[in-house]
C-alpha cells in the first residue's frame, strides 16, 4: 500500500503523514517503509536535522496503521499515553541514506488499552526501539 493509502488509516496528513508504504501486516504486527526521515521539510526537524527520538512518532504511525487495519479498532481515534523504554542507537535519522523500516507489533489489547512494542531500522541496523501505550477514545472519529 502507497502512501495516499495510509493516509486514509492515520490522522496525521500533508508532510505528517510519515509512513511512505505498507510491507506487510498480521493480526498482531505491521511492517512499514518510508524516506520521510530524508525529507528537509519533514515537520520533526530541529534546527535542520531529525533527531531519533522522533522515532517515537514513526513508531506511533505505525501502530495507528495497524489498529486501523484491524476491524475492531477501525474509525477510533487514540491518545498517546506514554512510551517506555525508548532506546536509540543512532542520534539522528536522517543520517540514514537508504529507507527506513517501521515495525509495530501489539503486546496487549484490553479494552480501551492498547501496547505496542516498535522498532526503526535502516540498512538493517536497528535506530529506535521502544513500547507505546495507547488508549483509544471509542466512538471518536479520527
Amino acid at each position: 500500500m502507497s502512501s495516499p493509502r495510509i493516509a486514509g488509516l492515520v490522522p496525521q496528513q500533508g508532510a505528517m503523514c510519515l509512513l511512505d508504504e505498507i510491507l506487510s501486516y498480521d493480526e498482531r504486527s505491521v511492517v512499514c517503509r518510508t524516506a520521510s526521515h530524508r525529507s528537509a521539510g519533514n515537520p520533526l526537524r530541529c534546527d535542520g536535522r531529525l533527531p531519533a527520538l522522533a522515532g517515537i512518532e514513526y513508531g506511533a504511525q505505525a501502530m495507528a496503521v495497524h489498529g486501523a487495519l484491524q476491524s475492531a479498532q477501525a474509525g477510533m481515534g487514540g491518545l498517546l499515553a506514554g512510551a517506555r523504554a525508548v532506546r536509540c542507537s543512532a542520534r539522528y535519522l536522517d543520517e540514514e541514506s537508504g529507507p527506513l523500516t517501521v515495525r509495530a507489533e501489539r503486546l496487549v489489547a484490553e479494552g480501551s488499552r492498547l501496547l505496542y512494542a516498535f522498532a526503526i531500522e535502516g540498512a538493517g541496523a536497528e535506530l529506535v526501539s521502544g513500547r507505546i501505550a495507547v488508549v483509544l477514545a471509542t466512538g471518536t472519529p479520527r
